[in-house]
């Protein structure tokens, strides 16, 4: 293992944890080429994705926060909240049953395709809805749910399943269902990476092969590489669709299955 390796798979986590392309997927592909890396190393460089989008959204959530007596800052926090327990129970319900990833390139190839196509569907259909930035409890648990399901299946992007559902079932406005789904994803991120981190220490797992210099280094790349992707993100959005992402994955998911069913990867 190279440190230029850990600048490679820096860079893929903090462009793809908050893009609609799957973070997951990517790195386990990423992982066929580079070499695998041990379950902590994987939790550190998601930890420097989400510090990106808090300083990104720390006004924000600041206001929320400082503000929370003021009627619409307080039925915001409130769903914010209700989407992290719906997750947080269902998180805890999964990981009970013992489920763990596949991490076979083809059914990821297979969920890159499938989301492609269902993101353009679904954009479609937000786009007969009357524009609403406004987030209701329906939304905040269809989003909780969403997180849960994109965490089962990689390959379906945690912020593409929340995002378009929250636009499907109301949320409408892009700019506010990206908000929405992104300020939910921070506390919920935090919380599934240490707890991920706590039973890694616990059970005396180490950090594999990987030195704590490998480990800063991935993690100061993903931080700043997630920085620069979500800022242009939430301009890009503001014009634009979310096809350009859809047509990526369409592309990227045929390519792999090619590549899988020729027996290149596995």
């Amino acid at each position: 293992m190279t440190y230029l390796n850990d600048v490679w798979l820096g860079v893929i986590e903090g462009i793809t944890e908050f893009l609609p392309i799957s973070s997951t997927g990517h790195l386990i592909v990423a992982e066929h080429w580079l070499g695998q890396r041990s379950d902590t190393y994987n939790i550190v460089i998601q930890a420097g994705a989400i510090l990106a989008v808090t300083v990104i959204y720390w006004r924000t959530l600041v206001e929320l926060i400082g503000n929370w007596r003021e009627p619409e800052n307080r039925d915001y926090l409130i769903k914010l909240i209700i989407a992290f327990l719906v997750t947080s129970v269902l998180g805890l319900i999964v990981k009970k049953m013992g489920f763990e990833l596949p991490t076979a390139v083809t059914p990821i190839a297979w969920a890159l395709v499938i989301g492609g196509f269902w993101m353009i569907a679904a954009e479609w259909g937000a786009s007969k809805l009357p524009d609403s930035s406004k987030v209701t409890l329906k939304v905040a648990i269809a989003v909780g749910i969403a997180q849960i399901i994109a965490g089962i299946f990689p390959g379906t992007s945690r912020s593409g399943s929340t995002i378009f559902l929250a636009m499907l079932l109301g949320t409408s406005n892009r700019a506010a269902a990206t908000q929405f789904a992104f300020l939910v994803g921070i506390p919920t991120m935090y919380a599934a990476s240490g707890y991920e981190l706590l039973s890694q220490l616990r059970h005396g797992a180490g950090t594999g092969v990987e030195s704590w210099t490998s480990l800063g280094i991935a993690f100061v790349v993903s931080t700043i590489t997630a920085f620069i992707a979500v800022k242009w993100l939430l301009g890009y959005i503001q014009t634009h669709r979310f096809t350009l992402f859809a047509i990526y994955r369409i592309i990227f998911g045929g390519i792999l299955l090619v590549l899988a069913y020729s027996g290149t990867i596995g």
